[in-house]
């Protein structure tokens, strides 16, 4: 710098004072070299105009010396000033050189660079916007800088580039956004509040479409929104908003399917506030886009289904995952139903079912994972290629049906998931069977397990949800097609099960194994493959599970038997039950079974179907129920009772004496003459008035009596016997005269021999099995003390 030829056309006196370390000094050096450039613009000499810059830059601004760099500074600046209009010729030169300041490690010196750029901008006006990135790229640095008065100068710069933005028509917003994307993964709250404050500017200029490229920064958006400053949480909040409000108002042109997938990641965040804003905009996404939201379905889900069970310090959440939900569930409809291999051929010729990652462009508009996406965030959605062409949204909307099974299901499996998750799942399950039946029917063998452990659930609305599902599936006609094989058992599902499926269709009277008993097998049209394999199922587990038997057994079956065929549920019972090996369970089953036939109002047309056994119908299932209530003999005394065979059920009494009385027997004797009381019994009463017809049904009511010690019971049982009129008459004997309420077995086609055959080696199994658990030490049953 000692050489004067070093620095021409810069005068010695301009080179000493921009090295002065006084401002004052600096400042005249620079209104020196002012009027120096504008000698040069009037000459129009270019090459001299240059020449300077470069002085400046070169040995100045980028000088090891601070005060030199500070001359540059300001020398640039006047440069900037006296060049004018003209100084959008020189940007390149002029900003360069300034930019690299503002990484100086002296406070001081990064102040004077942000005024030396503040007078750049401000003389070049809307000719910094090519240079705009650049610019943007150096500010969002400074806007974190820790020294005050270097915010303090990069604010007024902001401001000055934000009111050229907004006054102009030539921002480069397609070159700008990969910056923006890059820079609104920082953690520095200064930072995060300068990106949302450009983004807020950018916005609100009605020439600039931020809409277009908002999927490239909706992640950074949420990821501001979790920051620990009250203010900045509340300024994204703001651009979150109008960005919903300008999607509202143009949903045609918004990238729904390109958002989807951020919306879901964020939707299951921890914070409050984001999961509640994810929400609501995943909301507004599935009203306004309606099926493009379809191939996201099992990711929607796995956001959603958990918020249903928050409780009220979260009921905003709530309500707006519950709303998702119900708008969600309304997409899928009948056309989901379709064979894939019909509609993609046609729809889709150079597509292929399988499904693709999720880091493929298109692979997110067709297919999804099983739980949506993985959860990577933070800068993740930066580097990954995940938006798809604007048209790719007019590809043919697939319900990818497996991945939302796979959600629902491991939903189901998860034990500490809230009882309204569980019913929400169960309903979606139902909904599906009812829109999709022969596609879901292919996860049904998966399915069935699981829905029957659920049963046990300790909410009654869960397992109400929880039968309509199963009684969907027994009943659907799309089960029809389904191969009966074992559900709880993997090993067995390639297997034909064990218990065959009767065939369907009216008037079907025996099974395919032509087993005795099995001529009472379910054959009615409400029945498909998985019907009968679903009583067995449930039967085993009320077997394997008593408490549920006891505490929710007859709550289950008399649910079924509104959802259902209330004549195939017992029809099919009793068959199974026929051949049950654990002979107490079946014992318990069938006084379980006959309790409900005899009290539940559900059961009403059952009981008035079986009361007279006038159609071969009835007699069919009268002998279908009989073979297997002669599991409990009491209850097949009642049944006797309820079908008016008033003589088979005094043989059966008459039996009695060859049987165990134990305690247990004689509180089901006691029960029965409760039941006697009951309205249900009201005919049987009244049918002791007229005793020459019903000899019979006097003897059994006698016989139950000598069966009773003296209790309360007895009593009871002994005061309806004698309000009987005319006792002597009890000793008169049927002569077919009359009324035949005694069902005399011509009259009804049924081998009531046979029956109490069957009926004595049933009793004689179960006098066996007791023996053997009382050798073994583990008799239950207490004798009656005498």
């Amino acid at each position: 710098m000692n050489a004067e030829k070093d620095f021409l056309p810069l005068t010695p006196n301009i080179v000493r004072a921009l090295n002065d370390k006084l401002y004052e000094k600096r400042k005249v050096a620079a209104l020196e070299i002012e009027k120096l450039v504008r000698e040069f613009v009037a000459q129009n000499n270019a090459v001299q105009i240059k020449h300077v810059i470069q002085i400046l830059s070169q040995e100045f601004a980028l000088s090891q010396h601070p005060h030199s760099r500070k001359g540059g500074l300001i020398g640039l600046a006047a440069c900037s000033i006296a060049l004018g209009k003209d100084s959008g010729l020189y940007l390149k030169e002029l900003i360069e050189p300034v930019l690299t300041c503002f990484n100086d490690a002296d406070s001081r010196l990064r102040y004077y660079a942000c005024e030396a750029l503040y007078n750049i901008v401000k003389v070049a006006r809307g000719s910094v916007l090519p240079h705009f990135n650049v610019l943007f790229d150096g500010l969002s640095k400074l806007a974190a800088d820790p020294d005050p008065n270097v915010k303090s100068g990069s604010e007024l710069l902001d401001r000055l580039l934000k009111d050229i933005v907004t006054e102009s028509n030539k921002f480069d917003l397609v070159g700008f956004v990969p910056l923006l994307r890059e820079r609104i993964y920082s953690n520095n709250q200064y930072a995060r509040q300068f990106i949302i404050s450009w983004i807020l500017v950018l916005e609100s200029v009605p020439d600039i479409n931020l809409l277009d490229y908002l999927p490239e920064i909706l992640d950074g958006l949420f990821q501001i929104l979790g920051d620990n400053s009250k203010e900045i949480r509340k300024m994204c909040e703001v651009a979150l908003g109008e960005f919903l409000k300008e999607i509202k108002k143009n949903p045609s042109s918004v990238k729904f399917a390109e958002m989807a997938n951020i919306l879901v990641i964020h939707c299951q965040g921890s914070d409050d506030l984001i999961q509640l804003t994810a929400m609501s905009w995943m909301r507004e996404f599935i009203q306004l886009a309606g099926r493009v939201m379809l191939p996201y379905s099992s990711g929607i889900l796995t956001s959603v289904l958990p918020c249903l069970s928050y409780d009220d310090r979260k009921k905003s959440i709530k309500e707006v995952a519950n709303v998702c939900n119900q708008s969600l569930m309304k997409l899928v409809t009948p056309e989901d139903d379709e064979i894939d291999e019909v509609r993609q051929p046609a729809l889709l010729p150079e597509s292929t079912a399988d499904e693709s990652s999720v880091n493929e462009p298109n692979a997110n508009k067709n297919t999804e994972s099983a739980g949506g996406l993985s959860t990577t965030s933070d800068a993740s959605f930066a580097n990954m290629s995940v938006f798809a062409p604007g048209g790719a949204e007019r590809e043919p909307v697939t319900l990818n049906l497996d991945g939302i099974v796979q959600v629902l299901d491991r939903h189901l499996h998860d034990s500490a998931i809230g009882m309204m998750t569980r019913i929400a799942v169960l309903k979606w399950l139902y909904h599906l069977y009812i829109k999709t039946p022969r596609k879901m029917f292919r996860h049904t063998q998966s399915l069935f397990p699981i829905l029957l452990r659920t049963l046990s659930d300790e909410s009654d609305e869960v397992i109400l949800k929880d039968l309509e599902v199963l009684a969907e599936i027994a009943s659907s006609p799309a089960g029809q097609t389904e191969d009966p094989v074992s559900s709880d058992n993997p090993d067995m599902q390639s297997k034909p099960s064990a218990l065959l499926v009767p065939a369907t269709g009216k008037g079907v009277q025996t099974s395919p194994t032509g087993a005795k008993g099995l001529e009472c097998s379910p054959s009615t049209p409400t029945m498909n493959s998985y019907f009968y394999k679903f009583m067995i199922n449930l039967l085993k587990r009320f077997s394997s599970e008593r408490k549920l038997l006891e505490t929710r057994g007859a709550f289950v079956i008399r649910q079924l038997c509104l959802l259902l065929n209330a004549e195939n549920i017992f029809h099919s019972m009793a068959d199974i039950l026929l051949r049950e090996d654990d002979l107490k369970f079946a014992s318990i089953m069938v006084q379980t079974l006959n309790t409900i036939l005899l009290t539940s109002s559900e059961l009403f047309p059952l009981r008035n179907q079986l009361k007279d056994l006038k159609t071969p119908e009835s007699r069919n299932l009268f002998c279908c129920l009989y073979r297997s209530w002669c599991h409990n003999p009491v209850a097949t005394v009642s049944l006797c009772f309820l079908t008016q065979n008033y003589k088979h059920a005094y043989d059966l009494i008459q039996k009695f004496g060859d049987l165990e009385v134990t305690v247990d027997f004689l509180t089901e004797v006691d029960k029965l003459v409760q039941l006697i009381e009951c309205p249900i019994f009201t005919y049987l009463r009244l049918q002791l008035l007229d005793v020459e017809n019903n000899p019979y049904l006097i003897k059994a009511l006698y016989g139950l009596l000598m069966l009773l010690p003296q209790s309360s019971a007895f009593q009871l049982l002994s005061h309806r016997l004698q309000c009987v009129p005319h006792p002597d008459l009890m000793h008169c004997t049927h002569t077919g005269k009359g009324p035949s309420n005694s069902k005399p077995p011509d009259s009804l086609n049924v081998d009531y021999l046979d029956l109490l055959q069957h009926f004595e080696n049933v009793q004689n199994k179960h006098l066996e099995v007791r023996h053997q658990r009382i050798g073994r030490g583990d008799h239950l049953d207490k004798k009656l003390g005498l």
